[in-house]
């Protein structure tokens, strides 16, 4: 036997070499079976190829739409600080805004002063500005608390004191030292008062 028989591979004949022609007399010819579930699995796999790109393409377009999302949601943020910091900014005008008439009123007031000799003419008019200031302030939602004679809350009062008295009236306020001040509801400054021990 020659020694190149004996090296056979039949490899070769079925998997030939790039430009090797194919003797068709040496292919291994396929059943109708097989060719059938071969153009069966050719076709899945292009359905599945197809799927696959079909799937890429829309995971590129939701990421698309995700990034726009992100970018559209940190400009709504950029412009909502914004607007908060000018409302913040543009509140603390409008208030001193209304406060200036009564300064006005306050160095009329002392101009005024200089030329009277009537105690009663500058008490009037202290009145009327301290009556137009607080009216300013209950129009801007602060208003006074009434604390004499009220049970000591330790959320709406800061006892200064402690003043013996009456049994009846233990716990309460015998005295307001200094007016508290809500605003909308919120605390803006606590009463100091004295309460009855």
């Amino acid at each position: 036997m020659d020694q190149n028989q004996n090296n056979f591979d039949p490899k070769e004949v079925n998997n030939p070499q790039d430009g090797e022609a194919v003797n068709p007399e040496d292919a291994q010819t396929v059943s109708p079976d097989e060719a059938q579930k071969l153009d069966e699995e050719l076709n899945e796999f292009e359905a599945m190829k197809k799927q696959l790109e079909e799937t890429k393409a829309e995971l590129d377009k939701e990421k698309r739409e995700y990034l726009f999302l992100m970018a559209e949601f940190d400009n709504f943020r950029k412009r909502t600080l914004r607007e908060k910091s000018e409302i913040l900014r543009n509140g603390a005008e409008s208030a001193m805004k209304g406060i200036l008439p009564i300064v006005d009123d306050f160095e009329r007031g002392l101009e005024a002063i200089k030329d009277t000799d009537n105690a009663e003419a500058v008490k009037e008019g202290m009145v009327l500005i301290y009556n137009k200031f607080v009216k300013y302030l209950e129009q801007n939602g602060v208003k006074a608390m009434e604390s004499t004679g009220a049970d000591f809350n330790d959320e709406l009062h800061e006892a200064v004191a402690l003043v013996p008295g009456q049994p009846e009236q233990k716990g309460k306020v015998i005295d307001t030292l200094e007016k508290g001040y809500m605003l909308n509801d919120k605390v803006l400054r606590h009463a100091k008062v004295a309460v009855g021990q």
